[in-house]
């Protein structure tokens, strides 16, 4: 069974309505403590409580997912490069040989 990744954008337009409903909650906790009403009191902070506990799971789960594609990226990049070196040796010693180079020059520059 498939298993849609949500795009960024997607996560980003769900980020921002969780964000709103939650400042939407606790402005309505705010007001309402001005009424000093105990129950209504008591009623908005549950579901502000509520929505933060959603809104940090989802930020949590967001950057859990961020850091695992980073991960993935970034050791998929270092074996593909490592491949590469291993099948043409003398261009990549070639291409370090010019990196350095290059370096050097504009090091000696100043």
């Amino acid at each position: 069974m498939a298993t849609r990744t949500p795009s960024p954008d997607d996560t980003t337009r769900q980020l921002k309505e969780d964000l709103h409903h939650l400042t939407q909650t606790i402005e309505d906790l705010v007001s309402a403590t001005a009424d000093d009403s105990r129950s209504n009191i008591k009623e908005l902070r549950e579901r502000a409580e509520k929505r933060l506990k959603e809104t940090r799971n989802r930020l949590e789960a967001r950057g859990e997912t961020l850091y695992e594609e980073a991960r993935d990226s970034v050791t998929h990049q270092v074996d593909a490069c490592d491949r590469y070196v291993h099948d043409n040796p003398w261009t990549s010693v070639g291409l370090g040989a010019v990196a350095g180079i290059v370096i050097g020059l504009l090091i000696g520059r100043r």
